[in-house]
């Protein structure tokens, strides 16, 4: 039963993380009355360099959702290691240039200051905790590498969770923009909870093993 239930949760794992990956490019089908651009002003929507910042996030941050929880099949990790260092700097190399753009675009992002502040950390903790997760594989400490990655996609995986919440949220409170100043934060603080959750249970395993 055990096997099952985490069979199912790996499955549920990778099936949201291919799907929301791959959400972005409804944006190049439906154009801008498609999703959060369907609330901007025209002025915003004309801005070059929004416009870049905008889609080089959604998409570069849809790819690294979509090829990073590849990462956490041991088995696929254990027998190709080339494979997975490949997928892992794709990953970074996505997630650096989304992140930045992301924090680009929370400073004008709509739901005002509180919005922008959940958002924009968001975009600086995905930078961090990935910069963080290269740093240590190409120490080889290779314990700290999988605990930051672990950080890094739960932050990534934001893009998940916002849009399981905010439409619930928007029943609860009965409009968008109420729903995404609290989505900003409730899409990725939790995960991170989750995220050191599981870390310390890597910890707890490895300090087990290590006893006489």
């Amino acid at each position: 039963m055990k096997t099952l239930y985490s069979k199912a949760i790996w499955f549920l794992f990778a099936f949201f993380s291919i799907v929301i990956g791959l959400y972005p490019l409804l944006y190049f089908v439906f154009g801008r009355q498609f999703g959060v651009l369907n609330s901007h002003d025209s002025e915003q929507l004309s801005n070059f360099i929004w416009n870049s910042a905008f889609y080089t996030h959604i998409v570069l941050g849809g790819l690294a959702l979509a090829i990073g929880w590849i990462q956490f099949n041991q088995k696929l990790r254990d027998r190709n290691r080339k494979l997975h260092k490949k997928i892992g700097m794709v990953y970074v190399t996505a997630v650096f240039f989304s992140g930045l753009a992301g924090v680009y675009v929370a400073i004008y992002t709509l739901g005002g200051i509180i919005a922008s502040l959940g958002f924009g950390l968001l975009g600086i903790t995905w930078l961090a905790t990935t910069m963080m997760g290269w740093k240590t594989a190409k120490a080889k400490d290779f314990d700290a590498h999988e605990n930051w990655m672990i950080y890094s996609y739960a932050a990534c995986f934001a893009a998940v969770t916002l849009r399981i919440y905010l439409p619930i949220l928007e029943n609860i409170m009965g409009g968008f923009i109420p729903a995404y100043r609290v989505v900003a934060w409730l899409c990725w603080v939790p995960n991170i909870a989750v995220a050191y959750w599981l870390v310390e249970n890597r910890r707890k395993k490895r300090l087990s093993l290590k006893k006489p």
